[in-house]
């Protein structure tokens, strides 16, 4: 194991540094994700087992998306080692269940992602042994050889990690650099989980087979309620050549009927943008998909012509509100005209919108939600999804609203979207925002076809809003 120096032979700890790779996200598990059922394998695990397993490393993959989640534990009864657990917002309870499980069994926990990075002390209180903050993939590389010589409580100076050490404190070692050239890491591994059956869901479900892929990593915006946990404020573009390869690849291998691109914000670059049309053009690739991106990204007519001759079907913009006071104190950086614009612009082209909108940022009033109202019946997208919002750890919003935060359940029951803001109006009160929205939009949308519709629907908007105004009124009182 060890040559005269005393130092452990490569080949050996990469023998003892095996990895098995895992989620919390047990679709089964969870009623309304079973309506839903659009569901994709989690890219960030699938990077970090192809970038391990070039560097020699065996890797087994655990999907959990299609399992039962007996089917993992009876995997970690069977032997021990190292698990490495992604975590995310949503999948707090199921992850402190694994790792539970895990320890029982005798397997040294790593998790990573975005709500560890958040919670790192929490999760190691919890039975983790590392936290990866940040990137994964060189983090990961390092960490396993350094598991298997050192033993988990003396990983002092790996970058990106969190631990405790053999004192019991716990010891955050530096940032890792972000890897710089986004084309120097391996495409995905999807040959380690059953693409296939996602596309297969998908088709069934939906009539569209659909795949994800991603062709950058961080958004540069500082909107206050959004968390950069894992990429920091940094925007790293992969070449359109390396991404116009992949998609071919996805193509040829898993034949889905479209692509969901999941970058923050898929228009950021346009030279970028007109660079990957031109490829895909060349490749007689057109493949359906959609996206997300920000109405200041698409204010010009050229990009929503090249998204429609790509194949955007769909575009999902972030309006959050009607109200520029509103937009402002989130630092959003984008104006409502340009939501305006740039919703017409793209159903001008043909590409349907969704939009998303937060009710209850911190200062929202009802002249606020009536803006939000008024912009949403002008702009008529095709679809529009409401969030009240909530304060995500180590964002602005939530330093901002300081001790106003709080939850009603234990940490270990609850995510952040249980965090409240103290004196805010209660969910009904946003149900009756949402009734307010929906019946406004739909009574404008229907006023010339069906107008005894739409008067009914504009009473119904009438009377949410009523019911707002005297809520409002006996809060003030």
């Amino acid at each position: 194991m060890h040559d005269r120096s005393g130092q452990i032979h490569i080949n050996e700890v990469l023998r003892m540094s095996d990895v098995l790779l895992t989620h919390g996200y047990f679709l089964f598990d969870d009623e309304k994700e079973m309506q839903i059922m659009r569901p994709y394998p989690t890219l960030g695990l699938l990077y970090i087992s192809a970038y391990l397993r070039r560097d020699g490393f065996d890797v087994e993959m655990f999907d959990s998306t299609f399992s039962p989640r007996q089917e993992l534990y009876d995997r970690l009864a069977r032997s021990r080692g190292v698990i490495g657990i992604y975590t995310n917002l949503m999948t707090r309870k199921p992850v402190l269940d694994i790792v539970a499980e895990a320890k029982r069994c005798g397997w040294t926990t790593i998790l990573g992602g975005p709500e560890s990075a958040n919670y790192p002390e929490e999760y190691l209180t919890a039975g983790a042994d590392v936290i990866v903050v940040g990137e994964g993939e060189s983090t990961m590389a390092e960490l396993l050889p350094a598991l298997a010589a050192r033993g988990a409580h003396r990983l002092h100076g790996v970058a990106g990690t969190v631990f405790r050490d053999e004192a019991g404190a716990i010891v955050t070692n530096p940032e890792r650099t972000k890897i710089a050239d986004l084309d120097s890491i391996p495409w995905p591994d999807r040959g380690s989980i059953d693409q296939a059956r996602y596309v297969d869901v998908w088709r069934e479900r939906h009539g569209m087979g659909s795949v994800n892929m991603i062709t950058a990593r961080g958004c540069p915006y500082k909107c206050n309620w959004c968390s950069h946990a894992v990429f920091g404020y940094t925007h790293r573009r992969r070449s359109y050549l390396d991404s116009a390869a992949e998609l071919q690849h996805i193509m040829e291998a898993y034949r889905p009927d479209q692509v969901w691109y999941a970058d923050d914000v898929f228009t950021i670059s346009h030279p970028w943008l007109f660079g990957y049309a031109q490829e895909l053009k060349r490749r007689n690739l057109r493949v359906p998909f959609e996206t997300i991106s920000r109405a200041d990204r698409m204010m010009k007519e050229g990009v929503l012509e090249t998204l429609a001759e790509m194949g955007c079907y769909r575009i999902w913009i972030g309006s959050e509100s009607g109200s520029q006071r509103i937009l402002d104190g989130m630092e959003r950086g984008v104006k409502v005209d340009q939501v305006l614009w740039a919703t017409h612009a793209a159903k001008r082209y043909g590409i349907q919108v969704g939009m998303f909108l937060m009710w209850g940022y911190p200062g929202e009033q009802i002249d606020d939600i009536a803006a939000t109202v008024d912009l949403v019946k002008k702009c008529q997208p095709d679809i529009h999804l409401t969030t009240v919002a909530y304060p995500i750890k180590n964002t602005g919003f939530f330093r901002k609203a300081g001790g106003a935060v709080v939850s009603d359940k234990p940490w270990a029951d609850a995510t952040d979207r249980d965090y409240r803001i103290k004196g805010r109006h209660s969910r009904a009160y946003y149900k009756q925002a949402d009734s307010w929205l929906n019946n406004e939009v739909e009574a404008a949308r229907i006023e010339q076809q069906n107008p005894a519709e739409a008067a009914l629907r504009r009473a119904a908007a009438l009377s949410a809003r009523q019911s707002m105004l005297a809520v409002a009124a006996e809060t003030e009182a």
